[in-house]
């Protein structure tokens, strides 16, 4: 891994963390001098598109949050930030930011970003439903905070609409694709199991009321070896006596009303007894 991929996966690193991942000090110099990466203060590097944003913050005596704290906390999102989220310092914050409100909590140690407990509640107050829920996801089952935590961070009737998100989060969920089509299957009042073990099948992400399997595929499904096993386990399911459908990002991200159809359409054909036997 070259030090840009390694940066990517973080907005920032102290040089200490840097020299541990096995960058000598003379490779962190040339790519330095290079300008694939930028030094934002000292003993802590960023790659240059992320050095202006926490720039800015340093300037402004503020701190990332929201959305634009989810690099650094490793969180999982949909879309990169059209405008830097800032909860504002002693300075005035400059035009074309969007303002959150006082961190409650311990900022970042080293880095101008709030805490992450104020970073998701601003998200939850903030974005739309889909993008909040997959941030609070991320955070809740790696263990860095809990729900009730959250829920309790929220009172009263202004925050209503965030605490009522959390009710979507879920014990596990191995892709943002199953946060997301939970959310809408749950959203239409279907019945969902999540993580059925299937006799001959395995394990599927959703057992939707009972009688119709539901994947979600993201780009690895897409690999020859996973293509030919998602294939097979198509055929144990429909031979174990139950439908399938599967589902990409496309159709999760960008299309949900047209998924929860299309759901909704097989279970009503199951309904009238069109996949009966002729």
């Amino acid at each position: 891994m070259d030090i840009e991929s390694f940066l990517a996966l973080r907005s920032a690193a102290r040089a200490s963390t840097l020299r541990k991942a096995g960058f000598s000090r003379a490779y962190i110099d040339k790519a330095l001098a290079a300008g694939r990466i930028v030094r934002i203060r000292r003993g802590v590097y960023s790659l240059p598109r992320q050095a202006d944003v926490l720039g800015l913050a340093l300037q402004h005596n503020a701190l990332l949050t929201c959305l634009s704290a989810a690099p650094t906390y490793r969180l999982w999102t949909l879309h990169n930030p059209d405008s830097v989220h800032l909860s504002p310092g002693h300075k005035k914050t400059p035009s074309g930011t969007l303002i959150h409100g006082r961190c409650a909590h311990p900022p970042h140690r080293w880095l101008p970003v709030a805490g992450l407990a104020d970073v998701l509640i601003h998200a939850l107050r903030c974005l739309p439903a889909v993008e909040a829920l997959v941030m609070v996801q991320c955070a809740a089952q790696r263990g860095d905070v809990t729900v009730d935590f959250l829920r309790r961070k929220l009172p009263g009737n202004r925050n209503a609409r965030a605490r009522s998100l959390l009710d979507y989060v879920i014990p596990r969920a191995d892709s943002v694709l199953e946060v997301l089509a939970n959310y809408h299957f749950r959203r239409a009042g279907l019945h969902v199991r999540r993580h059925v073990e299937l006799p001959g099948v395995g394990e599927v992400e959703f057992l939707v009321e009972e009688c119709l399997v539901v994947e979600t595929d993201g780009s690895t499904h897409l690999e020859p070896r996973q293509v030919k096993k998602d294939r097979k386990r198509n055929n144990a399911t429909l031979i174990g006596g139950r439908l399938g459908l599967r589902f990409g990002y496309d159709d999760v991200v960008h299309h949900p009303e047209r998924m929860v159809a299309e759901v909704l359409a097989v279970l009503e054909l199951c309904r009238q007894g069109g996949f009966g036997a002729r």
